[in-house]
């Protein structure tokens, strides 16, 4: 580690511990507060709302129907990527019989994060230990924190991140695709550690070029310089430059068009538990090529193709690239059938209304047990 990344490090670790001081003097506080017990007034653990990342977009989305009570609240609800609240603040939330929600994201482990992953398990686990409930973004999702967290007591269900099936829809009327290749597209936040899925998607590419599909890629988001330059290089090694298009980074108001833009998605990430890229590309009515681990496939069913993938756990791992070629033939044959089963998933399993609503049943369902419970 050289000097800036340590000085970033040390710097990083003052804020958190700063942070966490503040929350445990937050809940002291609060502990001399009175609880409230009409409506839900909810608490988000010092976890900020915002338009780019799964736990930002969250907060943000959950605030605009259950505004943040800083006191008095009667519900707290974490997300397992931000795990703020230190082992003082759960203790006297726990006295105060406070019901503590916990969603449920990925786990931490060697296959890709190169710290100490235990120790972020355990700050992790914290939370989810002590939870009243658990809300797991997939099944993926809650077989890794059996893995890695641990077991825990209380109650939890399966619900899937959602898309805004309104803000995300396909073009009306669709674009022909007769005398124009075919797009397939990937998206995402690309650094040099996740290469893999450029490198592993151009190489598929181009051997489904060499066998007779006329098809161009677009990868759309911030790619890291190294990734970029290794990106433009392979293209050109594959001889398929003229068909690979990198647009670089959009906002969250510009996103549908990404989407609408393609007739494909793409995703070889390896282990992902519930990417909401996979959900917003359904949502555009985008079949879905993906490589068949983590909790993409309990998202895509009928409405793409999983590519067999060896599990790890120890290092990422990819569909072999004949078969990425050969997915995306029969992605661009049964393009109607699959873009239609897209469409139909997102509003029926992933529409952002039933996410919200199921959050506020627990919530008052929560809420009404700790009230009925202190009248016996």
């Amino acid at each position: 580690m050289n000097g800036a990344m340590l000085r970033d490090s040390t710097i990083k670790k003052i804020l958190r511990w700063g942070w966490a001081v503040a929350l445990a003097l937050h809940a002291v506080l609060n502990a001399l507060w009175p609880l409230r017990s009409a409506g839900v007034r909810v608490f988000y653990g010092g976890a900020r709302p915002g338009d780019v990342g799964g736990p930002l977009v969250k907060v943000k989305r959950l605030r605009a129907l259950f505004p943040e009570y800083l006191w008095g609240f009667n519900v707290v609800y974490v997300l397992s990527n931000t795990p703020y609240l230190p082992g003082l603040a759960l203790a006297l939330l726990k006295a105060r019989r406070v019901p503590i929600v916990h969603n449920q994201n990925g786990v931490f482990y060697p296959g890709w994060y190169a710290g100490d992953w235990k120790a972020q398990n355990q700050r992790m686990a914290r939370t989810f230990r002590k939870a009243d409930y658990v809300f797991f973004q997939s099944e993926f999702c809650k077989r890794s924190a059996e893995r890695y967290l641990g077991t825990r007591e209380g109650a939890g269900e399966i619900l899937y991140n959602a898309v805004d099936t309104v803000f995300y829809r396909p073009l009306t009327p669709q674009e022909p695709r007769a005398g124009r290749a075919y797009r397939f597209l990937l998206t995402g936040k690309i650094d040099n550690h996740l290469f893999y899925r450029i490198e592993s998607t151009l190489r598929g590419l181009a051997e489904a070029v060499n066998l007779g599909l006329d098809a161009v890629l677009d990868i759309a988001g911030w790619v890291a310089p190294d990734a970029q330059a290794r990106t433009k290089a392979l293209a050109d090694e594959l001889s398929i430059a003229d068909r690979v298009r990198l647009t670089g980074p959009y906002t969250q108001e510009s996103a549908p068009s990404i989407y609408q833009g393609a007739d494909a998605y793409v995703m070889t990430k390896h282990n992902d538990p519930c990417p909401n890229t996979v959900l917003e590309a359904l949502a555009t009515g985008l079949p879905v090529l993906y490589s068949d681990t983590g909790g993409v496939g309990e998202l895509v069913g009928a409405a793409g193709i999983g590519l067999v993938c060896a599990q790890s756990w120890g290092e990422p791992q990819v569909p072999d690239v004949k078969d990425i070629a050969q997915g995306m033939l029969d992605i661009v044959a049964g393009h109607d059938m699959f873009s239609h089963k897209a469409r139909e998933l997102a509003v029926e399993r992933f529409d952002l209304r039933h996410w919200e609503q199921r959050h506020g049943e627990v919530f008052t369902r929560l809420i009404e047990a700790r009230l009925t419970e202190e009248k016996n």
